[in-house]
């Protein structure tokens, strides 16, 4: 090693540079600190902002379940003839027993026009169809 190298003016000028180059890395750390401490906050914030959302919803009456608005009979009279029948029953009925129960013939034509109509009311929901062909008052 030389003489130049440990002058007194060579170390102060290293301590200087060393010191810069310090500072600089302090000056960058202390810029990601305070980007770091930015992002917290905000974490904080919406972190907050879900709190007070999950309390709010929390905090709201339970929905009354949806009441289907009644269903209208048709006017026609067989149609009350048809649930008369329904409201005496005590079991599942097919078209044909519909018809014996209202006094009708049990002619093709007739059994067909009631099942008709009993679809018809099935697809109201006035009846319901628990198999092929046989109908029945919903049980509520």
């Amino acid at each position: 090693m030389t003489n130049d190298e440990f002058t007194l003016g060579a170390v102060l000028a290293r301590l200087e540079e060393q010191e810069r180059e310090i500072a600089t890395q302090a000056e960058a750390t202390q810029a990601h600190i305070m980007e770091l401490t930015a992002q917290l906050e905000e974490f904080g914030r919406l972190a907050e902002e879900v709190r007070i959302t999950r309390k709010t919803l929390l905090a709201l009456p339970e929905p009354a379940s949806p009441v289907p608005p009644p269903v209208k009979l048709p006017d026609h009279p067989a149609y009350q003839q048809i649930m008369a029948v329904f409201a005496a029953a005590d079991a599942p009925l097919r078209a044909r027993a519909v018809c014996e129960a209202m006094d009708l013939e049990i002619a093709p034509n007739n059994v067909n026009n009631v099942r008709l109509k009993l679809k018809r009311l099935a697809g109201r929901g006035i009846l319901i169809e628990p198999e092929q062909g046989l109908f029945a008052k919903p049980q509520w």
